[in-house]
Protein backbone atom coordinates (compact mmCIF):
# COMPACT_ATOMS: atom_id res chain seq x y z
CA UNK A 1 0.00 0.00 0.00
CA UNK A 2 1.33 3.44 -1.11
CA UNK A 3 1.76 6.22 1.69
CA UNK A 4 2.92 9.29 -0.41
CA UNK A 5 5.43 10.12 -3.58
CA UNK A 6 6.13 6.23 -4.18
CA UNK A 7 6.73 4.91 -0.36
CA UNK A 8 5.40 2.10 0.92
CA UNK A 9 4.20 1.78 4.70
CA UNK A 10 7.68 -0.74 4.86
CA UNK A 11 9.86 2.21 3.92
CA UNK A 12 8.17 4.74 6.12
CA UNK A 13 9.25 2.38 9.05
CA UNK A 14 12.64 1.67 7.96
CA UNK A 15 13.00 5.38 7.79
CA UNK A 16 11.60 6.25 11.43
CA UNK A 17 13.30 2.72 12.67
CA UNK A 18 16.47 3.74 10.56
CA UNK A 19 16.91 0.24 9.55
CA UNK A 20 20.42 -0.62 7.92
CA UNK A 21 18.40 -3.93 6.36
CA UNK A 22 16.75 -1.16 3.71
CA UNK A 23 20.37 0.99 2.58
CA UNK A 24 20.96 0.97 -0.76
CA UNK A 25 17.84 -0.58 -1.55
CA UNK A 26 15.77 2.97 -1.63
CA UNK A 27 17.27 6.54 -0.05
CA UNK A 28 14.90 8.89 0.57
CA UNK A 29 14.95 12.90 -0.25
CA UNK A 30 13.95 15.30 2.54
CA UNK A 31 11.59 18.40 0.52
CA UNK A 32 11.94 21.01 2.92
CA UNK A 33 15.79 20.52 3.43
CA UNK A 34 16.96 19.00 -0.20
CA UNK A 35 18.93 16.31 1.79
CA UNK A 36 18.83 12.65 1.05
CA UNK A 37 19.73 10.00 3.14
CA UNK A 38 19.97 6.39 3.90
CA UNK A 39 16.90 4.83 5.61
CA UNK A 40 19.62 3.88 8.58
CA UNK A 41 20.64 7.95 8.81
CA UNK A 42 20.34 9.13 12.65
CA UNK A 43 19.00 12.45 11.91
CA UNK A 44 15.72 13.38 13.09
CA UNK A 45 12.90 11.56 11.37
CA UNK A 46 11.65 13.61 8.78
CA UNK A 47 7.55 14.29 8.59
CA UNK A 48 6.04 11.85 6.14
CA UNK A 49 4.91 14.62 3.89
CA UNK A 50 7.98 15.91 3.10
CA UNK A 51 9.86 12.27 2.07
CA UNK A 52 10.53 11.24 -1.23
CA UNK A 53 12.20 8.04 -2.08
CA UNK A 54 14.35 7.36 -4.60
CA UNK A 55 16.06 4.01 -5.76
CA UNK A 56 19.32 5.55 -6.65
CA UNK A 57 21.35 8.47 -4.91
CA UNK A 58 21.65 9.76 -8.69
CA UNK A 59 18.18 9.87 -9.12
CA UNK A 60 18.20 12.62 -5.89
CA UNK A 61 21.11 13.79 -7.11
CA UNK A 62 19.86 14.58 -10.81
CA UNK A 63 16.56 16.49 -8.75
CA UNK A 64 18.82 18.97 -6.79
CA UNK A 65 18.61 16.85 -3.87
CA UNK A 66 22.00 17.07 -1.20
CA UNK A 67 23.69 14.20 0.32
CA UNK A 68 23.51 13.68 4.27
CA UNK A 69 26.53 14.99 6.18
CA UNK A 70 25.81 12.08 8.26
CA UNK A 71 24.96 8.96 6.88
CA UNK A 72 27.09 9.82 3.51
CA UNK A 73 24.70 7.92 0.82
CA UNK A 74 26.72 8.52 -1.85
CA UNK A 75 29.72 6.28 0.47
CA UNK A 76 31.50 10.48 -0.28
CA UNK A 77 32.04 13.34 1.98
CA UNK A 78 30.73 16.30 1.15
CA UNK A 79 33.58 18.71 1.12
CA UNK A 80 33.30 21.14 4.35
CA UNK A 81 33.57 24.34 2.86
CA UNK A 82 30.21 23.17 0.78
CA UNK A 83 28.35 21.84 3.40
CA UNK A 84 29.14 25.10 5.73
CA UNK A 85 28.11 27.23 2.70
CA UNK A 86 24.69 25.38 2.52
CA UNK A 87 24.17 25.72 7.01
CA UNK A 88 25.22 29.96 6.03
CA UNK A 89 23.28 30.01 2.85
CA UNK A 90 19.96 28.77 5.22
CA UNK A 91 21.05 31.37 8.17
CA UNK A 92 21.18 34.33 5.30
CA UNK A 93 17.51 33.36 4.28
CA UNK A 94 16.06 32.13 7.96
CA UNK A 95 17.88 34.87 10.32
CA UNK A 96 14.90 36.11 11.45
CA UNK A 97 13.70 32.55 12.91
CA UNK A 98 14.72 30.56 16.27
CA UNK A 99 18.03 29.18 15.35
CA UNK A 100 20.19 27.31 17.36
CA UNK A 101 23.52 25.11 16.70
CA UNK A 102 21.15 22.15 17.59
CA UNK A 103 18.44 22.97 15.20
CA UNK A 104 21.12 23.78 12.47
CA UNK A 105 22.68 20.42 13.02
CA UNK A 106 19.93 18.39 12.81
CA UNK A 107 18.72 20.09 9.76
CA UNK A 108 21.48 19.53 7.64
CA UNK A 109 22.49 15.85 9.05
CA UNK A 110 25.88 16.73 11.41
CA UNK A 111 26.78 16.44 15.29
CA UNK A 112 26.45 20.23 16.44
CA UNK A 113 29.87 19.61 17.72
CA UNK A 114 31.09 19.21 14.19
CA UNK A 115 29.28 21.48 12.99
CA UNK A 116 30.23 24.12 15.54
CA UNK A 117 34.23 22.94 14.85
CA UNK A 118 33.77 22.92 11.01
CA UNK A 119 31.81 26.21 11.16
CA UNK A 120 34.45 28.20 12.66
CA UNK A 121 37.68 26.21 10.70
CA UNK A 122 35.71 27.25 7.05
CA UNK A 123 34.44 30.76 7.99
CA UNK A 124 36.98 32.21 11.23
CA UNK A 125 33.50 32.04 13.46
CA UNK A 126 31.01 30.26 14.89
CA UNK A 127 27.35 29.91 13.37
CA UNK A 128 26.02 31.52 16.83
CA UNK A 129 28.32 34.47 15.82
CA UNK A 130 27.62 34.40 11.89
CA UNK A 131 23.72 34.36 12.98
CA UNK A 132 24.60 37.39 15.10
CA UNK A 133 26.27 39.42 12.35
CA UNK A 134 23.63 38.40 9.76
CA UNK A 135 20.75 39.77 12.01
CA UNK A 136 22.82 42.62 13.11
CA UNK A 137 23.97 43.93 9.45
CA UNK A 138 19.83 43.55 8.22
CA UNK A 139 18.96 45.16 10.92
CA UNK A 140 21.75 48.07 9.83
CA UNK A 141 19.82 48.21 6.25
CA UNK A 142 15.87 48.17 8.30
CA UNK A 143 17.47 51.21 10.12
CA UNK A 144 18.53 53.70 7.49
CA UNK A 145 16.07 52.61 4.73
CA UNK A 146 12.80 52.31 7.25
CA UNK A 147 10.99 54.19 9.55
CA UNK A 148 9.74 51.42 11.75
CA UNK A 149 9.98 51.25 15.54
CA UNK A 150 13.43 49.95 16.65
CA UNK A 151 11.57 47.14 18.72
CA UNK A 152 9.90 46.10 15.77
CA UNK A 153 13.11 45.96 13.49
CA UNK A 154 14.81 44.04 16.41
CA UNK A 155 11.53 41.07 16.18
CA UNK A 156 11.75 41.09 12.34
CA UNK A 157 15.67 40.23 12.36
CA UNK A 158 14.49 37.18 14.98
CA UNK A 159 16.08 39.27 18.07
CA UNK A 160 12.28 39.46 20.58
CA UNK A 161 14.48 40.82 23.54
CA UNK A 162 14.96 44.58 22.79
CA UNK A 163 17.54 44.94 25.72
CA UNK A 164 19.58 42.00 24.47
CA UNK A 165 19.37 43.27 21.20
CA UNK A 166 20.81 46.89 21.94
CA UNK A 167 23.76 45.60 23.80
CA UNK A 168 24.62 42.93 20.74
CA UNK A 169 23.84 46.13 18.46
CA UNK A 170 26.22 48.39 20.56
CA UNK A 171 28.90 45.42 20.73
CA UNK A 172 28.78 44.64 16.79
CA UNK A 173 29.05 48.45 15.84
CA UNK A 174 29.26 50.81 18.31
CA UNK A 175 26.45 52.44 17.91
CA UNK A 176 22.98 51.96 19.71
CA UNK A 177 20.04 51.30 17.54
CA UNK A 178 18.82 54.74 18.03
CA UNK A 179 22.73 56.65 17.53
CA UNK A 180 22.84 54.34 13.90
CA UNK A 181 19.27 55.56 12.76
CA UNK A 182 20.39 59.01 13.51
CA UNK A 183 23.91 58.58 11.01
CA UNK A 184 21.15 58.98 8.22
CA UNK A 185 19.73 62.25 9.77
CA UNK A 186 23.46 63.51 9.77
CA UNK A 187 24.74 62.38 6.17
CA UNK A 188 21.20 63.36 4.36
Amino acid sequence: MEVNNGMTHEQWNAIICNDAFYDKKFYYGVKTTGIFCRPSCKSRPPKRQNVKIFNHPQQALDENFRPCKRCKPTDERLPSEEWVEQVASYIDSNYNQHLSLQTLAELFHGSPFHLQRTFKKVKGITPAEYIQDTRISKSMVFLLNEDRPIKEIAIAVGISNMSYYVTLFKQKTGFTPTEYRQLKNRIN
